[in-house]
C-alpha cells in the first residue's frame, strides 16, 4: 500500500485475519500504518524509483490516497506490477476537471461546472448561471489537483472577493462550480473486483464542519428506499464506467426536490465508510483488501438499525488514557478507533462507533465519546 496514514493502518488491520502480508510506502516511520505495519519501506512517492523499488516483490499495489503521479502508476503496469485501482480509473479522483468531464459523458448528474482560466473567467462562469436580477455568485472554485478535507477549495461571493484570484497561484488548473442549495450531504460507497463483483453499502448521511467530516449517519436518516436505490445504483454505475477495483465513495448533494448530484470521488476506504468497521457485516477496508486481491467480497449489510460515526478532533487532551476510562465505563458497546498520531487542535486523530436501535441515543453517545475524547465535554 502507497501512504502510511490512518486508511493504511485500517486496511493493514482487516488484511490481518486472511493472512495478509503488508508491505507499505510511508512518508516517515512514525506515520500511523508505519507504526503497526511489518515491512516498511520510507520514501518519496513521487519519485519513480523508489516505487519501482518499493513495488519488487508486491504481488499488487493499492493506496490510501490518490497523489501518486498518474505516469507513475503507468509505468509500473508497463513493469508487469498490478495496479488497483489503475491509472485509467484513479485519475478520475486525482484530477477534478478530468472527473467532471467523464461524468459529463456518461450523463451522471452534476453540478454546473467548467474550468477557468482567470478570475475574468470566474466572473463569466458566474454569469452564465445568473437568473433575475442576479450576478450567479456565489460560485465555488477547487483546485483539480491535491485538494482534500476542504483544502484545494474557496467559495467567492462577488467578482472582488479577493478568494477569485487565489486559487490560481496554485500553478495548477482551476475548476468552477455552482454553488448548490442542497439540504444535506450522503455518501454511496461501493466495491469492485476485478472480475466486475461488485457491493453496495447503505447510503449514508455525511455532516461536514468546516470543511471536515464530523459525523456520518448510516443509514441515512429520512432517505426512502427508491432514493437510495438510486444512488447506490448510480455509484455502481460509476464504479463500472471507470474500471475501478477496490472502494470507490461517491459524494453526493442531497437537493430540496429529492435528487442527487455527484460532489466528489475517492478511490480509497472513506472517512465515510469508517462506521462499516463496527456496524457492516463486512467492512469497507476488508472488502477493499478482498477487492484488490480479486477475492469474493463480504457482505456489505448493517449489523443494527443505526450506527453512527464521529470524527476525534485533536484537543486539549495529549493522553487519550484517562479519557479511555471514562468513554468505556459510561459506555461499554462504544468503540474507539485511534489513528497513532499526535495529538493537535483540528487534527483528526481517531473517530468512534456506537450502533443501536434507536437514532436519537446513538447520535447523543457518539458525540459525547468524540467530545470527551477530544476535551470539548468534560463529564
Amino acid at each position: 500500500m502507497v501512504g502510511g496514514g490512518q486508511l493504511a493502518r485500517m486496511t493493514h488491520e482487516a488484511g490481518i485475519p486472511l493472512g495478509i502480508r503488508f508491505k507499505l510506502l510511508s512518508d516517515t516511520a512514525q506515520d500511523s500504518a508505519a507504526q503497526v505495519a511489518g515491512e516498511v519501506v520510507v520514501g518519496d512517492y513521487r519519485d519513480l524509483d523508489t516505487l519501482r523499488r518499493f513495488a519488487q516483490g508486491c504481488d499488487v499495489i493499492t493506496f490510501d490516497h490518490e497523489h501518486v503521479p498518474t505516469e507513475h502508476l503507468r509505468a509500473l503496469e508497463a513493469d508487469g506490477i498490478p495496479v488497483r485501482p489503475g491509472p485509467d480509473a484513479l485519475v478520475h479522483a486525482q484530477d477534478k476537471g478530468v472527473m467532471r468531464a467523464r461524468l459529463s459523458e456518461l450523463g451522471v448528474p452534476a453540478p454546473r461546472n467548467r474550468l477557468v482560466s482567470d478570475p475574468d473567467d470566474v466572473a463569466a462562469f458566474a454569469r452564465e448561471g445568473a437568473t433575475g436580477d442576479g450576478d450567479g455568485f456565489p460560485v465555488v472554485l477547487k483546485t483539480v489537483r491535491g485538494g482534500y478535507d476542504g483544502k484545494g477549495v474557496w467559495v467567492v461571493r462577488g467578482a472582488d472577493d479577493p478568494n477569485a484570484s487565489e486559487p490560481f497561484k496554485a500553478g495548477v488548473a482551476v475548476l468552477a462550480e455552482e454553488k448548490v442549495a442542497f439540504t444535506r450531504e450522503l455518501a454511496a460507497n461501493v466495491v469492485r473486483s476485478p472480475h466486475g463483483q461488485a457491493v453496495a453499502y447503505p447510503v449514508v448521511e455525511s455532516i461536514q464542519v468546516d470543511g471536515v467530516c464530523d459525523t456520518v449517519i448510516a443509514p441515512a436518516p429520512g432517505l426512502d428506499r427508491d432514493a437510495s436505490v438510486r444512488a447506490q445504483e448510480l455509484a455502481l454505475r460509476i464504479a463500472h464506467e471507470l474500471g475501478v477495483v477496490g472502494h470507490l465513495a461517491v459524494e453526493l448533494f442531497e437537493t430540496a426536490d429529492g435528487e442527487v448530484l455527484v460532489n466528489e470521488l475517492a478511490m480509497r476506504p472513506h472517512n465515510s465508510g469508517h462506521w462499516t468497521q463496527d456496524g457492516a457485516v463486512t467492512s469497507q477496508f476488508a472488502n477493499h483488501v478482498r477487492a484488490v486481491l480479486d477475492l469474493p467480497l463480504g457482505d456489505p449489510r448493517c449489523r443494527a438499525p443505526w450506527t453512527v460515526m464521529a470524527n476525534v478532533l485533536g484537543g486539549d487532551y495529549p493522553d487519550m488514557y484517562p479519557a479511555y476510562l471514562h468513554c468505556m465505563a459510561r459506555d461499554p458497546q462504544l468503540k474507539i478507533h485511534m489513528y497513532g498520531k499526535d495529538v493537535k487542535p483540528g487534527r483528526k486523530v481517531g473517530h468512534v462507533n456506537v450502533y443501536g436501535d434507536a437514532l436519537a441515543d446513538v447520535r447523543e453517545r457518539a458525540a459525547h465519546a468524540a467530545g470527551y475524547l477530544r476535551g470539548t465535554i468534560t463529564e
